[in-house]
Formats: structure tokens, C-alpha cells, sequence
């Protein structure tokens, strides 16, 4: 209603998904009818590998990434100076409901030229920069440049703490230096999402300039220390943003950090090994905590350490030590409220908001427990929007695969409503599948609309009632079916991460 009384109720002609991450397609059906779309009235334009991306960060792995998203923006966290104040990229998070009408035009070449409505944009593919799947846009009539969320006005993530697949922060200074020599010349504004413009050529050139310069000094000096030999830990120690730029408030680290993004190119590089043996098969988190509080001479004696240490401001050793602790006693109330209290000054005195509400949060939980929350299954906009391989990549990974042990299903599957077919294969505890085939000899053949599955393994309907309103039909041994629907899991998202993980 605010917009509209400022600009008027006009018809949307197109909608841009400038990459895959959820806050930049998730509010697509409130501006659009899918009707128009399907219509072919509305085009609406993604880069490419937009929904592979969307599926890996949103169904592969969306239980854990929207657990650990709790401690990156503290949506759970009360609003005041001793809670939640921000998070990183504006003040919180939506929490409205995610939605997603599939793209029909991929912008796959690495520029491209489209006329939409009227209006010339040049799309620039940014790959594995911010997002995996990622574009800017050039709009040579305004002179405006949208850098989509690669130029925001703070340092950004190499690897967001919510977890995600690491980014490449060189590519990412290498995008950002041909659109600033391709486009920036002949802008008056630069703009990137979540955040204001810049207006005037001179000035957008510098802020850019600068914001490239951040990511590719990180990415360099980051390699420089690590063919010296240094690991994560001392690099993400010692580098820090170089003096020229450092009191540049729109690279400093309000959501990312040198810190931990430098452990991120590290890992893009050469993984989580360090080259240490002693680190390559350590015991597990528990049995460690345990060995190590006993080493410590027993937690009554840990802990009055911790203290001393706590009063001298050792904070950061102070929660490590506790957690330690609470590893190897999740009761032990005094160790988890001396460890919240460590983890509530670290927040305090630090510049970025995310690492803030990951403490903050940290500290909530070892007071509070883990959030009680039920069973999450995909999004059923994402569900729908899958091609019929990431579909059956998601089934393959609710499969349990300790229930599986030695199981073998054969199952074709024929879908006229969309005239493809598929065989999915279950052995030695995996789940294959092979598209435009069918097996010669499988247990079952399941006929279905596509629609129809999204249904069943989104749990809105049973398979044996679909089949007895006659929605789908099954031949051969039914029972395989159902016993390959009863070994998929649901994935509580409420888990435990600051105590040992609890059997369920």
C-alpha cells in the first residue's frame, strides 16, 4: 500500500531472481499471479543453474542450514541492546512465507542482451560469487548498474556462518572489476540489494574499486599465508582489512569478517584438514570433551579455572573450555552458565552483527536448551519447481540409510501428465535412479501425475489413498512401494548444537 501510493497500481511485467537465495525469490506470489506466467505474459528471468542452486541450499540441506541460521540472524533473540539489534544486512529477517514460481528465461551466456518491456538490460553471470547462481544488471538507458548482492555496504560472506557451499572471493573481485570497466563508466547510480545507491560516477567508480579490492586482497593474502605454511586458525588471527581502506564503513565487517572469511578460502582451497595427523581422525566431540575435562583434573576444577580466566577477560578460551565441559556433562548447570556468559561478552563487544547473535544465541541455548520444533519438509514452490532428477536427489537423501541395509527395490515410474519416465534403483543402501528408462524386471510399476508425487512425498496424501480414489495406479508389488516411502526420514530442525546431539 505504501508503494502504490507513491508510484501507482502498475501492471508487474517481468520479475528478475537475481540468484538463489531464498530473500530474493521468496516473495515472488506476492507481486505475481502464476497465471500470467504460465500464459506466457510475464517472463521471469534467472541465471543459470538458478533452481539446482535453490535445491541444494533449500532441500538438500535446508534442515541444518535453517537451524543454524538461528544463531546467524537471532530471529529467537529478544530486540534491545542486550539482544538482537541487526543482522548484517538490515534489521532482521522476513517472516512471511516462502514462495518460488519457477523461471522461464536462463540468462546462460556470459553477457546477454534483453529487451523487457521496453527497457535494455545487459545481464552480467556472476557465478559462485555471492550466491552460486548470481547476475548484475546494466541498464544502458538509465545508466544504472544493479550489482545484485555482490556490492553491499558492508564486507560480505565467503562462507556464511549459517553454513553453505564456500564462495570464490576471487571470482567475485574479478566480476566486480569487469563491470566497473564495462559498465561503471557509463552508470550515475550503482545499486546492490538490501542496500542504498551511490550516486555520481566518480564516487561509484571508488566505492567499487574498493569493494574489489577488499575481496581479492583476502583471497590473495589468505594464499600468500597458506603457501608460508600458516593454518586457518593463525591466518583468520592475523589478517585484517589493509590500512588504505580500513576506515571505509562499506567494507567493514558488519556480516562477514576477515576472520572467518579467511578461514573460508583456506577451505576452498584445501578443506578442513589442517596436515596435522593428530587432527585427521580425532576422537569424536564427546569422547573428547570427555578425555579432556579429565585431563583437567575433573570439572569442579575446569571450571574454578575458568573463572580466574573469565575475570581477566579470557573470554574466548573461557566458552571453548566450557563447552568442553558441557560436552562431557550436559547437565553440569554451573559449566553451561559460566560458558553463557563468556559467549554473551564475546557478542557484545563484537562489530559484526551476525557473529552478536551467534553468541548471544549461543548463550540463550545453554540457559534455555534447543527450540522445541517439529518436523520441516521442503517448501512445496520448491518441491514443484524440481526437475524430476534434483526430485528424486531429494528422496534419495531422506533415505535412512541403517534401515536400508540389505534392501533392494526396483521401482519404474511413468508420469503422463508430463510424458517422462524413470527407474529408481535402491542397493547397498543407496538410492539411484536412471531417467527416460524403465527396468526390465522391477518389484513395482507406479503410474502418477507429477503433481500427484509432490503431494505424497511432501505427506499431504498417502500412496494407498491415491491409489484407492484412483489418482495413481501401481503393478506388480505394491508393498515395495510402501516400503521404500516407510524408509525416508523426517528431519527435526530444533537439534542440538551447543550439547551432545540426542538419539532420535
Amino acid at each position: 500500500e505504501l508503494y502504490w501510493a507513491h508510484r501507482g497500481r502498475k501492471p508487474v511485467t517481468a520479475v528478475i531472481y537475481t540468484h538463489s537465495h531464498t530473500d530474493h525469490y521468496g516473495g515472488v506470489r506476492g507481486v505475481l499471479d502464476e497465471a500470467d506466467v504460465i500464459a506466457g505474459n510475464v517472463p521471469v528471468f534467472a541465471p543459470d543453474r538458478f533452481m539446482e542452486e535453490v535445491t541444494k541450499e533449500n532441500v538438500l540441506a535446508g534442515s541444518p542450514m535453517l537451524r543454524r541460521a538461528m544463531f546467524q540472524f537471532g530471529p529467537m533473540l529478544r530486540k534491545g541492546p542486550r539482544g538482537q539489534v541487526d543482522a548484517g544486512l538490515g534489521k532482521g529477517t522476513s517472516r512471511g512465507t516462502v514462495s518460488l514460481i519457477p523461471p522461464t528465461h536462463i540468462i546462460r551466456q556470459p553477457l546477454e542482451t534483453h529487451v523487457v518491456d521496453g527497457v535494455e538490460i545487459i545481464f552480467q553471470l556472476t557465478p559462485e560469487t555471492e550466491a552460486p547462481a548470481e547476475m548484475h544488471m546494466f541498464y544502458p538507458g538509465l545508466r544504472a548498474l544493479n550489482l545484485a548482492e555482490n556490492a553491499t555496504h558492508n564486507l560480505h560472506n565467503i562462507y556464511p556462518i549459517r553454513g553453505a557451499q564456500v564462495r570464490d572471493a576471487n571470482a567475485w573481485a574479478k566480476y566486480l572489476n569487469e563491470a566497473r570497466d564495462k559498465f561503471a563508466v557509463k552508470s550515475d547510480v550503482v545499486f546492490a540489494q538490501h542496500h542504498w545507491p551511490v550516486w555520481g560516477t566518480s564516487r561509484l567508480l571508488d566505492y567499487m574499486a574498493k569493494q574489489r579490492d577488499a575481496y581479492k586482497y583476502l583471497h590473495d593474502q589468505t594464499l600468500r599465508l597458506m603457501n608460508h605454511g600458516w593454518k586457518p586458525g593463525d591466518i583468520a588471527e592475523k589478517l585484517a582489512l589493509p590500512k588504505s581502506i580500513e576506515q571505509e564503513w562499506h567494507i567493514r565487517g558488519y556480516y562477514g569478517t576477515f576472520s572467518h572469511n579467511a578461514r573460508s578460502v583456506y577451505q576452498r582451497y584445501l578443506g578442513w584438514y589442517d596436515a596435522n595427523p593428530a587432527n585427521l581422525n580425532p576422537l569424536p566431540p564427546v569422547a573428547r570433551a570427555k578425555k579432556t575435562v579429565e585431563y583437567m583434573g575433573g570439572a569442579t576444577a575446569a571450571i574454578a579455572r575458568a573463572r580466574e580466566d573469565f575475570a581477566k577477560g579470557e573470554y574466548r578460551w573461557v566458552a571453548d573450555a566450557m563447552s568442553q565441559v558441557v560436552f562431557a556433562d550436559p547437565s553440569n548447570r554451573e559449566a553451561r552458565e559460566l560458558g553463557a556468559d563468556a559467549l554473551e561478552q564475546m557478542g557484545y563487544q563484537t562489530e559484526s552483527a551476525t557473529w552478536r547473535n551467534a553468541f548471544l544465541f549461543g548463550a540463550h541455548e545453554l540457559r534455555a536448551g534447543p527450540p522445541r520444533m517439529p518436523p520441516t519438509r521442503a517448501n512445496i514452490d520448491v518441491i514443484r519447481g524440481l526437475t524430476l532428477d534434483l526430485f528424486f536427489d531429494y528422496v534419495g537423501m531422506r533415505l535412512n540409510g541403517d534401515k536400508a541395509e540389505g534392501r533392494t527395490i526396483v521401482i519404474n515410474w511413468t508420469f503422463p501428465d508430463i510424458g517422462e519416465r524413470y527407474v529408481l534403483n535402491l542397493e547397498n543402501c543407496a538410492l539411484t535412479y536412471l531417467g527416460d528408462r524403465h527396468a526390465d524386471k522391477a518389484d513395482a510399476h507406479v503410474t502418477l501425475d507429477r503433481k500427484l508425487l509432490n503431494r505424497i512425498i511432501l505427506g499431504e496424501l498417502a500412496l494407498p489413498d491415491a491409489i484407492a480414489q484412483g489418482l495413481a495406479k501401481v503393478e506388480g508389488d505394491a508393498g515395495k512401494v510402501a516400503e521404500l516411502f516407510a524408509l525416508l526420514d523426517e528431519f527435526a530442525v530444533g537439534f542440538e548444537i551447543l550439547e551432545p546431539l540426542k538419539q532420535r
